[in-house]
């Protein structure tokens, strides 16, 4: 009878630790961690200073907290406004350390304007996704890599910058980034300025299919002097993948008119 309950002991513990295993983002390995950047960078222009390009600022705050990836919006790439010989996305790239995909969402000036990705680890392969818009406005568009992390895990990051006229337009867009994803294999993260609260339309969409870095504790992303709205978020899926270990809006006031997103996922 003494050897049945040890028997029995020793089952129910093994059972208990293989469920403790199982618990962690990746099965029978210690736990990654990824850390995750959006930041609208408002063309490297200080609110406070109108007629000042300052990149170095930009990459300060980005280099500040050491991310993996980043996804930008609102890059100027040798326009006017911020100088014809100035791809801001390759020189950020240049002073953070990092490889750098950039695609203009319009035509601006000369160059080119849109959204840009920084990632620490090789870009393997690249995509483009227009999206939906009215006539006449701003065109949108999602920027994606694939990258590998360390352990060998591949995900694909994106950087996107969402409609801010119209609500209904922005709904539209997030359907079509949600449909984009509906089908993928590996893991997804996607961050970028969705000019949306969390109890609109666009993020109850993205929320169906999507897990956000914060949930009810979103803090506010704009304006930099007292803020009063989350706009911008940090997106993963599935749900199994990452587990949370810290999200931050950044208190940095000088650089850009929107706050920086910082998350750190383990994996």
């Amino acid at each position: 009878m003494k050897k049945t309950l040890e028997n029995k002991s020793f089952f129910l513990l093994a059972i208990l630790a293989i469920t403790i295993l199982m618990s962690g983002p990746i099965y029978g390995q210690k736990a990654k961690e990824l850390r995750v950047m959006s930041y609208n960078i408002h063309h490297a222009n200080p609110p406070s200073k109108p007629d000042l390009i300052d990149i170095d600022a930009v990459a300060k705050v980005i280099n500040a907290s050491k991310p993996d990836l980043v996804a930008l919006q609102e890059v100027d790439v040798n326009t006017k406004r911020s100088g014809v010989n100035l791809n801001q996305a390759k020189e950020l790239a240049k002073l953070t350390g990092m490889n750098y995909y950039f695609e203009p969402s319009m035509p601006y000036q000369g160059g080119g304007y849109g959204n840009a990705i920084l990632s620490k680890f090789p870009i393997e392969k690249q995509f483009f996704l227009q999206l939906p818009g009215k006539e006449n406005s701003e065109p949108r568009s999602v920027l994606i890599v694939q990258v590998t992390l360390p352990g060998n895990q591949k995900v694909k990051f994106a950087s996107t910058h969402l409609d801010f006229k119209n609500d209904a337009i922005t709904a539209l867009q997030t359907q079509a980034v949600v449909s984009y994803f509906s089908k993928e294999k590996i893991p997804v993260l996607i961050a970028g300025d969705f000019n949306a609260i969390p109890k609109s339309e666009a993020i109850q969409l993205m929320d169906k299919k999507f897990e956000r870095t914060c949930q009810e504790d979103c803090l506010p992303t704009i304006p930099v002097n007292k803020p009063n709205k989350a706009i911008d978020f940090v997106f993963y899926k599935p749900r199994k993948a990452f587990v949370v270990k810290h999200h931050e809006v950044i208190a940095e006031r000088y650089a850009s008119d929107h706050l920086p997103v910082f998350a750190i996922l383990a994996y």
